[in-house]
Order: C-alpha cells, then structure tokens, then sequence
C-alpha cells in the first residue's frame, strides 16, 4: 500500500483524538501497512494495540486480533467502539445471535477490528471463512505465549503457524511486551515470518525508579515492605509473590497494619479472581498481594509501588509486572526484595518441573541471569536497555538504586532489616558468605580494575554487564586473586563455559 507519513499523523488525529505516535509505533504501523510481517516489542503502557487497531482504519479492512484474555478483548472493544470504530469479539459463552451480528456488520466490508482466542483459529469453520476475506492483518497479542523459551508458553498459541498457511498475503504482527532475542527468533520461527522486520523499543521508563534489596531473613524483608508502603501513601501498590500460601498469609498480615488489602491468585474461582480484580480497579481495594497469575491486561494508571516479596523466575517476569508501575507517567518505585531463600524456591520449581530437559538448562540460565541482575552494580535501567537489545541505549539513567542510592524515591532500609539474621547458617564459610566481607584496599583496587574491564566487555559483546559477571563473582575474585585457569575454577560464578569465553581475559588483567 502506497501512503505519505502525513497520512499516518492525520489518521491518528481524526480517528484516535491523538497528537503524535508513541516510540516505536510508526514504524511498527509503516511496515504492516507495506505488507511486511513485524516482530514487535513495546513494553506495558508503550501503547501496543494501536499498532494494530490503526491498519484496521487506514487500509478500511478487516484485522484480526488473537488475544488470550476475554476481560482484555471485552474492554478493547469497548473503548473502539467508544470511537466509532466497529469491532467485536468471539468467545465463549456468547449467543448465537450475538455471533451472528458480529459476522453481518464484517459482511459490509470496510474497517473492523475482530478480536478471537487462539483455540478459534483451530476450528476449521472459521479457517474457511478467512480464506475468503480482504484482511489487512493478523495481530498476535502476548506473542510471547507462542515460544518455549518465553515465559509463559501456551500449548493453543503453537498452532497459529496455521495463520501464515492460509493466507500468507496477510502479514502478520507478532507483538509481546517483553521477549529476548533468544524468544524473538522462536517466534518468528514457529509462526513461520517471512523475513520480520524488528522493531524493540519503550523499554526506558524514566519514571521508574529500579531498587532491589538483599534481604538477611524474613523479618528483614517484612520490615521493607512496609517501609515501602509506609512511604506510599497514595496510589495502588502491588506486591507479587511465589506462592499462593505466601499470597495469602501476607495479605493477611497487612490487613492488621492497612486498610483495602486483597490478594489473586490461580487457586481462586473464577468468580473471585474477577471480583478482587474489579474491587482493585474501583479503588476499593489499594494494595493487592498476587502471584504472577495476576498481570496481563491489568492496566490501572496510578499504581505507584510494585514490590517483588519475592524473587521471581527470571527477567522478563521481573521486567513485565514492574512495568505495571506508574502507567499514567508520574514517578513511582519498583522493588525487588531478594534473599537466598527465594533463589531455593525458584530452584524447586524448575527441579520438580516436568519439562524436557532443553527447557530446565534455559531456565536456570534464566534464574542464574536474574540472581546476577539483582547483584548486579552498573546502572538497572541501562542494563535492561541492553538486555532486551532496545534501539535506545543509556550510560547512566540517574534513576535507580545504582545512579541514585539518595533518591527520595529510594525505599529506605529500617533499622529490622539492617540487624543480622536470627538463625545462623547451616554452612559455616560458604562461598557467598565470603563475598560479605569488606575489602582491603588491595582487593578493592582489584575489584574496580574487574569492574572496568567487565563495562568494556560487556559493551564489545552488547551484552548486560551482569550477564559476564555479577558483582558478587568480581569480589571473589578480587579477594582470591587466582593465577591459573585452574585456580579460576573455584571461583564463585565461574563454570565450564565462562572459563572458556574468559578465563584468558580474567588472567591477564589479574596478573598485571
């Protein structure tokens, strides 16, 4: 399709009330319109579904939305045709006339913007149907859902290669909040995109400011999460959790400190998941204790705390329900308490998981990433920029934990979480445990010098510099200040293949 780009701006004025494009949709959008499949990865709140409602409008013709969640699909549908734009969507539980109203307004032609579940695809019925069809797109939301490797893969949603063998005129948008490189290939692989263009961005928030907290105990970390809320006081607050038992003996014992506590999480009925959802939307409830099953689709403008109690299973969870925090662009916290319990927790469930076997390696390579962020002691935000490959890059935000320890915005530590922990170790000299201690001024020397050379390298790879070491490995090996490759191999971090990629590079700037 031939277009001018002031064509695109004045389409989003008239039809969307709005002055210019977010970071990343233009382009998003320009691609689609010339026929070309699209890769794209726009964090929450960078504004994903106009990259796919606007075809619809522009081109006049129908696009088609897979969508996992009906909530989500239900309330898109209810702001398009706030608009003026005609659109529906196809689930379970609805009538045969409402069906049937869907499908006589798509028999008009023109725009529409059709949203169905993934299963829907399947039904050959409707594979039929589409074969007969002017589309302009089909928009796959949450693509994530769609990798091995992502974090949240669904059976349904490996069968949309289907989509490209039925009508591969149609380009197709695959669109995810968060995805690697890695979960971006996977995908563009099983949905079978011909030659995708890729378009990452809007992973810089500035609004946010990233802080993680290693916590000695419990105790430790209660005692910061309400610090957190006590410097809190207005807006929504959510604090994810690992369990669903935690879930709910944290919630628990809020409510004897704060008013409107709730909590969500899988184990709940239908009935009350969408209860507690909708109390927190209304503002009934202020803070709400979940696991990670509560997220996509949330979207409440005004929360000003997330807090991760604990660790979760690797960085894009991590990154995706931060991301929650501070939809409506004004400042807000994220938090991430961390101690070596919850690295046990996220252990067992990748031990007693039944996945193949590829699976677990890439899930501990993923846990041993986020563990290493967490130590990690360059910029949080410049480290993230890097890690999904954003077309933006920072040195330095001036707004984490890193840049700016004496931000207002900074979750104080309270004099509980400071003291030692209550019960002694099992293991007396363990290797983290000697990471705690502080440096002479030798082993510091060496540790900046690490430092140094873990930024240059991590810059000349284009790889997040907690992805070579984490900070806690750089003191190790500033305290142990090994000589030989074999000496390297008792080093806390270092495994067979770190060795390999910088054994070499570790040596020589230890022996100079």
């Amino acid at each position: 399709m031939q277009f001018e780009p002031s064509q695109l701006e004045q389409t989003l004025q008239t039809s969307f009330g709005l002055s210019q494009f977010r970071i990343g949709q233009k382009e998003i959008i320009s691609g689609i319109l010339s026929k070309k499949d699209v890769l794209a990865v726009l964090p929450t709140g960078g504004g994903k579904s106009l990259c796919f409602q606007f075809p619809a409008i522009f081109a006049q013709q129908l696009v088609i939305v897979i969508s996992p969640l009906i909530a989500l699909m239900k309330d898109q549908v209810m702001s398009l045709q706030k608009k003026g734009i005609p659109s529906g969507c196809l689930y379970s539980g609805q009538t045969d006339a409402e069906k049937r109203v869907i499908f006589q307004d798509i028999e008009k032609g023109g725009t529409y913007v059709l949203y169905l579940s993934p299963e829907r695809v399947q039904k050959e019925g409707f594979q039929r149907w589409i074969q007969k069809r002017p589309i302009a797109l089909f928009a796959i939301d949450e693509a994530h859902c769609v990798s091995q490797w992502g974090h949240d893969f669904r059976a349904e949603y490996s069968q949309l290669e289907v989509l490209k063998k039925l009508r591969p005129d149609v380009p197709v948008l695959a669109l995810t909040a968060s995805a690697t490189p890695t979960v971006l290939a996977d995908i563009s692989m099983n949905l079978k995109l011909q030659k995708p263009e890729r378009r990452v961005h809007g992973f810089y928030r500035p609004n946010l400011y990233y802080q993680v907290e290693f916590c000695a105990d419990e105790e430790a970390k209660y005692a910061m999460l309400l610090q957190g809320l006590k410097q809190t006081p207005e807006g929504r607050v959510i604090i994810y959790c690992g369990t669903r038992k935690v879930t709910e003996e944290l919630a628990s014992h809020l409510r004897k400190k704060n008013s409107k506590v709730g909590f969500y999480h899988a184990g709940l009925s239908t009935e009350e998941r969408t209860k507690t959802q909708e109390a927190y939307a209304k503002g009934d409830l202020r803070i709400l204790v979940a696991t990670n099953a509560f997220g996509m689709g949330i979207d409440q403008p005004d929360v000003r705390l997330v807090a991760h109690y604990q660790m979760p299973a690797n960085i894009d969870s991590l990154y995706q329900e931060m991301g929650r925090a501070g939809r409506d662009g004004l400042d807000s916290t994220c938090l991430m308490l961390y101690s070596k319990k919850d690295k046990g927790l996220q252990t067992y469930f990748i031990t007693t998981s039944e996945a193949p076997q590829e699976i677990k390696n890439n899930r501990w390579r993923n846990l041993d990433a986020l563990v290493n962020y967490a130590e990690g002691g360059e910029c949080r935000h410049a480290e993230i920029l890097t890690y999904y490959k954003d077309a933006q890059r920072i040195e330095r935000c001036g707004h984490c934990d890193t840049c700016l320890p004496q931000s207002p915005r900074k979750i104080d530590r309270p004099l509980e979480a400071l003291k030692a922990p209550t019960k002694k170790s099992k293991v007396s000299k363990s290797k983290v445990d000697l990471a705690t201690v502080g440096l002479d001024p030798e082993q510091e020397a060496r540790f900046q010098l690490l430092k140094k050379w873990r930024k240059e390298k991590a810059k000349e790879l284009d790889t997040p510099a907690f992805v070579v070491f984490s900070d806690q490995t750089l003191k190790h090996l500033a305290i142990q200040n090994p000589q030989s490759l074999e000496e390297l191999k008792n080093v806390h971090g270092i495994g067979e293949a770190k060795l390999a990629k910088f054994g070499w590079d570790l040596i020589a700037e230890l022996g100079n």
